[in-house]
């Protein structure tokens, strides 16, 4: 029987290389799988794979429900690859369902958002930019490649490989056009030494930036602030949620049930940064 390591190390690899899961997700899933494997029970009963994890429930009980509900999660994903993936006929002991309110981030108010790209730096605004222009998660914005991007539309790779396109608005695509003849980009919008940026480069910029400030916030509460805001001015939510690439849409595609000119025009008018064509 191949031991619970080593196929833990296979499905890591099949989330990188199949799924295309991010960095920071691949990290999170190994922290609770390995922590999980240390104390939990693994063996063969009457033909079939056991895991118990209840010890491993009665390390974790201290954490908070969502950090449980998470490790929980990356358990049961596990399970799931080994029974689909693997056809193993394995059961999992100890799991319990741990229901979590739903909470979401602060949105950033519209005025701060606009000082801090009067102070920013090039690379910091357009940073700035993309995170609340476009809705981006940080994974997703060091992803950015310079043939993504077009006059009215950017391609962005969002979880699991998905693709998606957003509008751009003009004045974003200047912005855009402004730091690639500044900065010289040669493959990924955002580079260093030659290579893209990794989430960890690019959320200390944006932590210098608003640190500077005395203002407290996180790449992805720009994210929240573009949805809030669009929301706020009448964009329909299911634009919003196609937008955003949430995993909850069935389609593939985002532009199945609107044309895109619509789209784009309805994204236009409701973003408040649509006011400025050169921001």
């Amino acid at each position: 029987m191949v031991s619970l390591k080593e196929n833990i190390n296979l499905f890591l690899s099949y989330l990188d290389k199949n799924r295309g899961y991010s960095l920071n997700s691949l990290i999170t899933y190994e922290q609770a799988l390995r922590e999980m494997a240390e104390v939990s029970h693994y063996y063969v009963e009457e033909g079939t794979i056991v895991l118990d994890i209840t010890p491993f429930r009665l390390r974790v009980i201290d954490n908070s429900k969502r950090t449980i509900s998470k490790k929980l999660s990356a358990v049961r994903s596990l399970v799931k690859y080994l029974r689909q993936q693997h056809d193993l006929a394995i059961s999992l002991v100890g799991d319990g369902v741990i229901k979590v309110p739903k909470t979401l981030p602060k949105p950033i108010d519209e005025s701060i958002i606009r000082e801090m790209l009067e102070v920013a730096t090039p690379k910091q605004k357009l940073i700035t930019l993309l995170l609340y222009g476009l809705g981006l998660r940080i994974s997703e914005l060091t992803a950015i490649r310079l043939d993504s991007i077009s006059s009215q539309w950017i391609t962005v790779q969002g979880k699991g490989g998905k693709e998606r396109q957003i509008p751009l608005l003009e004045g974003l695509h200047d912005q855009v056009v402004r730091y690639i003849e500044i900065e010289m980009p040669k493959e990924f919008l955002f580079e260093k030494s030659g290579a893209a940026m990794n989430t960890y480069q690019i959320r200390y910029l944006f932590d210098k930036l608003f640190k500077r400030q005395g203002i407290r916030a996180t790449p992805h509460q720009l994210r929240h602030s573009f949805a809030t805001h669009l929301l706020h001015n009448g964009a329909r939510i299911t634009d919003v949620s196609r937008l955003l690439g949430h995993s909850s849409l069935v389609s593939t595609q985002v532009y199945t049930k609107l044309e895109k000119s619509k789209k784009f025009n309805e994204y236009s008018q409701a973003h408040p940064l649509c006011d400025s064509k050169r921001l």
